[in-house]
Formats: C-alpha cells, sequence, structure tokens
C-alpha cells in the first residue's frame, strides 16, 4: 500500500474502532493473554503480500511499499520470502 504516514494513522483508527484492545474481557480468547484485539486485526490485515517482479525489481506502483503492521507487541518475527518463478 502507499507509505504515508497519514494513511498509516488512518489504519490505526480505523482497526481501533473494529477491535478495540480494552475492554479486555470483551474477547472470548483473552484468557491467558489480553491480545484477542490483535488476533483480529491481523486477521482484517493479512499476513501476506503477493509482488509481481518485472526486469528482476519488485513492481510498485511509484508510491508503493510492503509495510507490516504489529498489533500485539514486540515480539520477535520472522520474515519468510517465496520466489515462484519460470
Amino acid at each position: 500500500n502507499d507509505d504515508e504516514a497519514g494513511l498509516h494513522a488512518d489504519f490505526e483508527v480505523w482497526l481501533e474502532k473494529l477491535a478495540p484492545e480494552k475492554p479486555y474481557e470483551q474477547y472470548r480468547h483473552n484468557g491467558f493473554e489480553d491480545n484477542g484485539d490483535a488476533h483480529l486485526k491481523r486477521q482484517v490485515m493479512g499476513r501476506e503480500v503477493m509482488v509481481a517482479v518485472t526486469g528482476g525489481k519488485l513492481d510498485f506502483g511509484p508510491w508503493e511499499q510492503i509495510f507490516y503492521g504489529e498489533f500485539d507487541g514486540k515480539r520477535s518475527k520472522r520474515v519468510l520470502i517465496k520466489i515462484i518463478g519460470e
């Protein structure tokens, strides 16, 4: 999507309206960790992107970038890149 600060802020506000962090009791998932909202936000935002490669380069629009949204604190993550070709 576009890497623009206003859009990032809009996503934050929109997601918080869809799945507010508190009150924690509103989520059946919350029992051991209070992160039910994070699971729902991740479901809405997705966890994968597919980007075409043209001429050996990622084929983005003029303003596009891949960005990652973290909704459950700063846990260690891994990135998996698969290249599917001819």
